[in-house]
């Protein structure tokens, strides 16, 4: 064998090897293989790899799915009009029966992950679609994939209250993924029930109290009190003067820093109130990005429209500690931002909006950050 054709098949070997490697990398921490289940569909982070992180209350447990999405796309952005009638035709149902639980891009290969509710009630079915830059839109099959979980050990009891709601339902309303770890916000069924929670990835098999949380309390400004069985409704994370904090958004509208540090299993934890944003109104989905060098938050509500935070300075602000309405870190409102139900960062300049329009139907749209 000449000394050229050893050489060609030591690349050959080596790059081999390299890709080999690569994709043991990417199923790093999905220990099953074979058809994984869901009873329910929320809240939704992507971590390293294609790797989809489905929270579901119902279960009381999170799941790490293999999407296999790892290819680089074109950040060409999303738009589909009359979204909300080409699922149900696909999913063989009518738009009032779809709920929209959540949305996360891809930030690899931009596509976009949404969870629906087929159906509105007890018999409703949990579906993740996927919708690629030309408007494609598909299901993602559970049926053969690799995947993980870990589970709650104290989630609420799946139970209805006399007022007719579950608390269960409640045992994950949040969900990102940073830095190795799977941050976690919801309710317990302890006494200081509000949860957050920073599971490990890959998770640990066996466990004895997998997730267990760290009890967090708040002052609540816009009610006068201390509370510690308000859930997070959503939040991000965010580095405060050099450390690591979860800004957290409550419902009837507290902002709240936890210092990372601070997130330790079985600890009590009083949050730093920061801002009051309104009374009447939960926050649904936040995103940091930068503009012109300065760094804001972008938080879309139910009732109160999508709101551009001040994000530079927040060390400087004095803990909420009395009864007031609206004050502490600044905001805008972005009045061309209307009936936003979900978003999540597309890119450096754009987000991705599920909207619902004037004729009520729900769009998938792109559109410049603000």
């Amino acid at each position: 064998m000449s000394m050229k054709s050893r050489v060609i098949l030591g690349v050959f070997a080596l790059t081999l090897a390299a890709s080999f490697a690569f994709a043991a990398d990417m199923t790093e921490g999905l220990t099953s293989t074979g058809r994984a289940t869901l009873k329910s569909a929320t809240a939704l982070a992507f971590g390293p790899d294609g790797v989809l992180f489905i929270g579901d209350p119902a279960d009381a447990s999170i799941l790490a799915v293999d999407t296999g999405d790892r290819a680089a796309g074109k950040a060409a952005g999303i738009n589909v009009t009359g979204f909300s009638e080409k699922v149900a035709a696909m999913l063989g149902t009518t738009p009032d029966k779809l709920l929209f639980n959540g949305m996360v891009v891809n930030p690899v290969s931009h596509k976009a992950y949404i969870a629906v509710s087929r159906g509105r009630g007890a018999d409703s079915q949990p579906v993740i679609l996927r919708v690629d830059t030309t408007g494609k839109i598909e299901e993602l099959s559970l049926d053969s994939v690799k995947y993980s979980h870990v589970s709650l050990s104290d989630a609420p009891a799946d139970s209805t209250d006399q007022r007719g709601q579950n608390a269960r339902l409640q045992a994950i309303t949040e969900i990102a993924y940073v830095d190795g770890r799977v941050f976690v916000a919801g309710l317990s069924n302890e006494e200081f029930s509000s949860k957050l929670r920073a599971i490990p990835f890959p998770f640990a098999q066996p466990t004895s109290q997998p997730g267990k949380g760290t009890s967090v309390e708040i002052f609540h400004g816009s009610h006068g009190r201390f509370e510690t069985n308000a859930p997070v409704r959503t939040f991000v994370s965010y580095n405060i003067k050099g450390q690591q904090n979860i800004l957290a958004a409550y419902t009837c509208t507290p902002l709240v820093a936890f210092p990372v540090s601070d997130l330790q299993p079985g600890a009590k934890v009083m949050g730093k109130t920061i801002a009051e944003l309104g009374a009447g109104n939960s926050p649904l989905d936040m995103i940091v990005y930068q503009q012109d060098g300065k760094n804001f938050i972008l938080l879309n509500n139910s009732r109160r429209g999508v709101m551009k935070i001040t994000a530079d300075g927040l060390d400087t602000y004095k803990p909420i500690t009395a009864q007031t309405e609206i004050t502490g870190v600044p905001y805008t409102t972005i009045d061309s931002l209307k009936g936003v139900q979900h978003l999540d960062k597309y890119d450096d300049r754009n987000a991705l909006l599920l909207v619902k329009a004037e004729n009520g139907s729900v769009d998938l749209k792109t559109v410049a950050l603000p």
